[in-house]
């Protein structure tokens, strides 16, 4: 079994890239869980579920051109900008090594934190549900 993580404040344009792929990816073997801005409030039903794969998905300032996914190697992860949540991805990551076999942040490049997604970011949702549902997230290139 493995666990997505969708990250994200939706009311704040591509911020809402997390949340967005979590409503609308739906498959037999993932649990999918909205976090919201509050992942860690979903730490306990992750340990709980000891997913074989956890995937955290998240709008992040790489410098990339709007839309581009990327996996992001946890070395990298404290010295990017992510979306507008309290704790930091890396010590929520840190905190869940134990209870899971293997773990993947990706991030989605944002264009704007106002209105509703961008074309740009709604199309690398349908895109990153469609390597989900595949089981090709190895395909994603890394940060």
């Amino acid at each position: 079994m493995n666990v997505l993580m969708g990250i994200g404040n939706s009311l704040n344009g591509d911020d809402g890239a997390g949340p967005w792929v979590a409503q609308h990816f739906h498959h037999k073997n993932w649990k999918t869980i909205d976090c919201g801005t509050v992942p860690e409030n979903f730490m306990g039903p992750v340990k709980k579920w000891s997913p074989d794969l956890l995937v955290l998905v998240d709008a992040t300032d790489m410098n990339l051109s709007p839309g581009e996914i990327r996996c992001i190697p946890p070395e990298r992860i404290r010295e990017l900008h992510l979306s507008t949540h309290s704790l930091p991805l890396s010590l929520l990551m840190d905190h869940l090594q134990g209870f899971i076999k293997k773990s993947v942040l990706v991030g989605i490049q944002p264009k704007r934190f106002s209105g509703p997604l961008s074309r740009e970011v709604h199309n690398a949702g349908k895109h990153l549900i469609h390597i989900l549902r595949r089981g090709t997230i190895s395909s994603i290139q890394s940060l």
